[in-house]
């Protein structure tokens, strides 16, 4: 089931590139959320950092350069995108499959200590509002005094009427940075199944889906991502950047 070198490296480039449209100056986002860990952490031996939702390892591989003495574990249930990050940044983080909110994926962490931190990006809002307070409690009993948990991902307004110009703010960044006429999610994975190399993980991957369901947006909006995270017992949450309806939410344990 392994992957090669090549390909690996291939489809990771690409998907790095299709993500493009999915998220507004999505380097400079990766780049506040390696800020705040890396405030967070300061003065930390070996800092230890999860990834929630960590597809090919694009977060991880940025965390794990900007703190090199960092240990990262990297989560996601999607085996193709697992086997992609192993394969092309394997260096970067210790690759768990599990699926986040599912019986027993803290444990699956093998952490054996508490964490310094947790950053998702583009990952949590799939979520039912259930799973994502149960997961945010969960987040909260593992992390460490003065822990960080960073959700990076569209979080909407509580007025329909801001979220929409929000939403338009951001699409139209993106298309001055003409990012419109590159691959989509569709496209990536229609080309994906092309590929003889992943002809078992995605058999593997189609199970997995199965079992899922259908995930969709939970439509939560940033307050109410808020409340949720202070009821877990984070002691306080907030914005730390935002552009249109991309933010990067922290919470402070």
């Amino acid at each position: 089931m392994g992957l090669s070198i090549a390909t690996a490296g291939l489809w990771v480039e690409r998907w790095e590139r299709q993500q493009e449209r999915y998220a507004v100056d999505r380097e400079e986002r990766f780049t506040v959320i390696a800020d705040v860990v890396e405030h967070v952490t300061a003065g930390q031996d070996r800092p230890l950092v999860v990834d929630l939702g960590c597809g090919p390892g694009s977060l991880a591989v940025r965390l794990a350069r900007r703190l090199p003495n960092a240990e990262v574990v990297a989560v996601d249930a999607d085996p193709l995108l697992l086997e992609l990050g192993r394969t092309h940044h394997g260096r970067a983080a210790r690759y768990v499959r599990a699926t986040i909110g599912g019986a027993g994926w803290v444990e699956a962490l093998g952490l054996r200590r508490p964490l310094d931190a947790a950053a998702s990006t583009t990952a949590l809002h799939y979520l039912p509002e259930d799973a994502l307070r149960r997961v945010y409690r969960q987040l909260a009993a593992v992390l460490r005094p003065g822990g960080v948990l960073v959700n990076a991902d569209h979080l909407f307004q509580d007025c329909a009427g801001l979220s929409e110009l929000a939403t338009r703010v951001g699409r139209r960044r993106a298309e001055r940075q003409c990012v419109f006429d590159q691959e989509d999610w569709e496209s990536w994975w229609a080309a994906v199944a092309e590929e003889p190399e992943f002809a078992d993980l995605l058999a593997e991957r189609r199970q997995v889906m199965r079992d899922l369901g259908e995930g969709k947006d939970n439509g939560l909006s940033y307050s109410h991502h808020v409340a949720l995270l202070r009821g877990a017992g984070f002691s306080h949450a907030g914005p730390v950047w935002q552009f249109g309806d991309s933010c990067v939410l922290v919470a402070l344990r």
